[in-house]
Parts: structure tokens; C-alpha cells; sequence
């Protein structure tokens, strides 16, 4: 990727798929194979952080509700550190009801815990001595290192689609990440209220990610006319290796001419 010229690799994550699930697959069908398998994100890239020197790395995204905070601050802080400077933190609070029950995690309360869990975190990156006090995310003065590299932390990239999704991402997020398969018209509305929010708090425009599979000719200029922040194009299903270079070299063509 970094030698084909692209600026980012982000990877998704669920840790497993319970053999029972009730909850509707987002896509439609059924839940796809690759949902099955697939490696821990921080693994992968960290690895892929070893490799290379420029190439920006992030998740799309991790279950922030599915993760100890202080275990993950320490591993966002880690791989930040590592790679010196290049992690991105995409967030989501996950859709597989029966993924998340399995962690201890009460569907209904997600949104207010990925927050606090968020903010928990933000904490520990950034105070020598960090504590917190919430109603899901609670403890006492505690130490933490290696602090990120990214001050005051790496970019928080907040997914979803929803009547508080905005809202979240101006109180404790850096970005929004906008849906997979949102139309382009529901995209330029979501984008148009963003900025609206963040006019009328002071805030300057908040960038926004959009994700493609397969684009269709024109659609990343269109998106790029949009004031899109970065376009992440999507591999699925995942291929062997060599088909997968080929795909590399076919959206390489698609975007020379961006």
C-alpha cells in the first residue's frame, strides 16, 4: 500500500460471532464469513506499522464498549507511540447485540458508555495522574505510559448514523466517520448539518470519512467536491494475497487522476 502510493490503512474488528445471533445483519442476509475470521486490529497494525514509514494506520472501528478503557489507552497510546504519531482511532458502538451482551455490555446503555469509556481514555493520554468518576467508567488517580505521540491524543473518528450522532462527535470525538453505503445526497445533508452544529458552537468544520466499495467512475471526485477528509476503499470479500495486490493496483489507477 505504501509503495502504490495510498496514505491510510484501516481495518475493522469483532472479536468473535456468537453460533446463536437474533439481531438483523445491518447488510442484509447473512452475517458474511469474513466477520468470522479475522485478526485482533492492534495485531494487524501494528504490523503493518512495523513496515512501513509513512502509511497512516487506524481501526473502522474498534467496539470501544467491547474494551477495558485503560487496557485500550494503553494500546492506542502504545501503537501511537510505536509508529510514531501515525494512529487514528475509529469508534463505533457495534450493531451484534449478542456480540456485545457476551462482554458485559447492556445494549441499551452503549452510546453513554463508549462515551465515558472515550473520555476515560482521554484522561489517561493526557494528565500525568489520570482519574475518572462516571457512572459506567470509575477509578482513582492512576499512572500510565508511553503517552501518545499525537498531542493531545490521536484522532478519534466517531461512526454512525443517527438523530445524536453529531452531537457526540463535537462533545468527545475529533471527526465523524460516516456510514458504509450512506447515498451521496444523505451524505451532503449529514455533512451540511455537521458543519451547522459546529458554526454555532464556535468550532471550525469537522472532517468527515466516507468508505466506497467498488467506486463507481467519478463517485471519489464527487466525495472530494464534497469537502471529504479522505475516502477509505474497501476490500470485500477478503482476497488471497495476489488478488488482493490486484485490487491494490486497480484502485491505484482509479485514484491517479483524483
Amino acid at each position: 500500500m505504501e509503495d502504490r502510493g495510498f496514505e491510510s490503512l484501516f481495518v475493522a474488528e469483532h472479536t468473535h460471532i456468537p453460533v446463536t445471533v437474533t439481531t438483523p445483519y445491518p447488510g442484509g442476509d447473512e452475517i458474511p464469513r469474513d466477520y468470522y475470521r479475522n485478526l485482533d486490529p492492534f495485531v494487524s497494525l501494528a504490523f503493518a506499522a512495523a513496515r512501513t514509514r509513512r502509511l497512516r494506520v487506524g481501526t473502522a472501528v474498534t467496539l470501544v464498549v467491547q474494551r477495558d478503557p485503560i487496557i485500550l489507552a494503553k494500546e492506542v497510546a502504545s501503537l501511537d507511540a510505536a509508529s510514531g504519531g501515525r494512529f487514528e482511532l475509529g469508534v463505533g458502538v457495534g450493531w451484534l447485540r449478542e456480540e456485545m451482551r457476551n462482554h458485559g455490555t447492556d445494549p441499551r446503555t452503549r452510546v453513554a458508555l463508549q462515551r465515558e469509556r472515550l473520555l476515560a481514555m482521554t484522561a489517561i493520554w493526557t494528565e500525568q495522574q489520570a482519574e475518572f468518576h462516571g457512572e459506567f467508567v470509575d477509578f482513582d488517580p492512576l499512572y500510565s505510559w508511553p503517552k501518545p505521540v499525537q498531542r493531545p491524543r490521536p484522532p478519534v473518528w466517531l461512526g454512525g448514523w443517527g438523530p445524536s450522532t453529531h452531537e457526540r462527535i463535537l462533545d468527545h470525538a475529533d471527526g465523524w466517520l460516516a456510514p458504509v453505503g450512506i447515498p451521496l445526497e444523505e451524505l451532503a445533508k449529514g455533512i451540511a448539518e455537521l458543519r451547522r452544529l459546529a458554526e454555532d458552537r464556535g468550532r471550525t468544520p469537522v472532517p468527515v470519512i466516507a468508505t466506497v466499495f467498488d467506486p463507481r467512475p467519478g463517485e471519489l471526485n464527487r466525495l472530494a467536491d464534497l469537502g471529504i477528509h479522505r475516502t477509505l476503499l474497501g476490500i470485500v470479500p477478503v482476497l488471497p494475497r495476489d488478488a488482493t495486490l490486484r485490487e491494490l493496483d486497480r484502485f491505484s489507477e482509479i485514484t491517479r487522476d483524483i
